[in-house]
């Protein structure tokens, strides 16, 4: 082995990233000083932004207590009080939480409890989950198999489960027609859900999965009016259960605390993740109804999954301080103004650009969708790599940003992500947005299309 080549399992297996080598609020800092300012939070994680001086003593003062115990033997002060402030008030009836380390973990919990909740009914022959193409709900062979992100579902497909089949997104940039209002869209769309129920025999659904607000795979998509409501009542009238995957959009991200709030309904189960902790431990937790848990309760006793790491004390320890920071700090009429800002700078700087085809998104948590012709949104060639060569240029220039591809149908298009973090100044969004201009036109111009 060569004497700088890294033994870590990067993602790229090519090249080994530089280190990380501190933090200073909205800013990373490389070891050979390159100060990068995060606008993406990494994947949409560091809502706080690094070294965050409450968070740190918070993790401190736990570690110097206890470190870990396993939830077969124990539960922790932190993971208590954690639950009692996300549940203890029963946001849209959900009632109690479950801890686990991440959003992958958090979406295989909640399609087993749901499964699990149907069996205890006496209802067995629930075992079909209805998804959305273009959505992306975790990496692990049960999180893959609900997503649609066609790119990484592809390797692993002899793998992957029949019980998950995937209907038309909430997409309007790329699957409403030129002739059709955002009612018939709605419609529409919840035509092909009724039509999916019954073609899978509505007593075998045990729930739809979605994104309030699509994260990586489609670039901040969130859906039009009217069609979380059409969705719950087709729920409801299936008897299935409705549950939303915030493990991105969550947690404030969009401008309050749960992404649903916005859509005027309320899930049976809800997957969080990554702003639940802002990056300062591995954490995720499953929300979920009282109606459900107290069926299991009172069936046979035992949630029928878990993990090591279950509620892991160092983990809701930071997690608790993370969302005592938000709510101490209002934080989230920040996301909000901020917002604001962002949309309205974005479409100063690319709203007449004409390569860029759609600006979408909700709090501080916007996409910028890249197309070669505006008119036909026809995205880029993917060989071109349009994504990966913004966030070269980006990275150069002193921005982490989230580039994607695969954004129009899972193997062409180009987005960008942005999801600065809640504490981002108005210096900072206008130097996010400029910056993001010059690499977007930089990776342009290297491959022959001017600005």
């Amino acid at each position: 082995m060569a004497a700088n080549k890294s033994r870590v399992m990067h993602r790229s297996l090519r090249e080994t990233p530089p280190k990380a080598v501190g933090g200073d609020g909205v800013w990373l800092i490389a070891e050979d000083g390159h100060r990068i300012l995060d606008s993406s939070g990494g994947a949409a994680v560091s809502c706080l932004g690094h070294q965050h001086p409450r968070i740190l003593a918070a993790i401190a003062k736990q570690a110097s207590r206890i470190a870990y115990a396993h939830t077969g033997f124990f539960s922790s002060e932190p993971a208590e009080e954690l639950a009692e402030r996300l549940v203890g008030h029963e946001p849209g009836g959900l009632g109690y939480v479950y801890f686990v380390s991440g959003g992958s973990e958090a979406i295989e919990a909640s399609i087993k409890l749901a499964r699990q909740y149907f069996i205890e009914r006496g209802e067995p022959k629930r075992a079909r989950f209805i998804t959305r193409r273009q959505s992306y709900h975790g990496n692990t062979l049960g999180a893959l198999s609900a997503g649609g992100n066609a790119w990484r579902r592809e390797p692993y497909a002899p793998l992957l489960s029949p019980s998950f089949s995937h209907v038309t997104p909430a997409f309007a940039y790329h699957e409403k027609r030129d002739d059709e209002s955002e009612a018939a869209f709605v419609a529409r769309l919840a035509a092909e859900l009724e039509a999916e129920f019954q073609r899978l025999g509505p007593d075998t659904v045990a729930a739809f999965i979605a994104e309030p607000v699509v994260g990586a795979t489609a670039g901040c998509v969130p859906a039009p009016e009217g069609y979380f409501k059409t969705v719950r009542e087709i729920c409801n009238r299936h008897g299935a259960l409705l549950i939303l995957d915030e493990v991105m959009c969550g947690m404030g991200r969009t401008g309050t605390l749960h992404a649903w709030e916005q859509e005027g309904i309320s899930p049976d189960i809800q997957a969080v993740a990554k702003g639940l902790g802002g990056g300062y431990q591995p954490i995720g937790a499953m929300l979920a109804s009282g109606t459900i848990v107290d069926t299991v309760r009172n069936g046979s006793g035992a949630f029928q999954h878990g993990h090591t790491y279950l509620a892991h004390p160092l983990a809701c320890a930071a997690a608790l301080e993370v969302q005592k920071v938000i709510a101490e700090e209002k934080l989230l009429d920040q996301v909000k103004e901020r917002g604001r800002q962002l949309e309205q700078r974005l479409t100063e700087r690319f709203g007449n650009h004409r390569h860029v085809g759609d600006i979408r998104g909700r709090g501080l948590f916007w996409g910028v969708e890249l197309v070669a012709d505006r008119a036909t949104r026809q995205p880029f060639d993917p060989k071109l790599k349009l994504h990966q060569r913004i966030k070269s240029a980006a990275f150069a220039g002193g921005l982490g940003c989230y580039p994607s591809g695969g954004t129009a149908d899972g193997q062409r298009g180009d987005h960008v992500l942005l999801a600065p973090p809640y504490i981002a100044t108005s210096g900072d969004i206008d130097m996010i947005v400029e910056r993001l201009g010059a690499a977007v036109d930089s990776a342009l111009k290297n491959i022959g299309h001017g600005a």
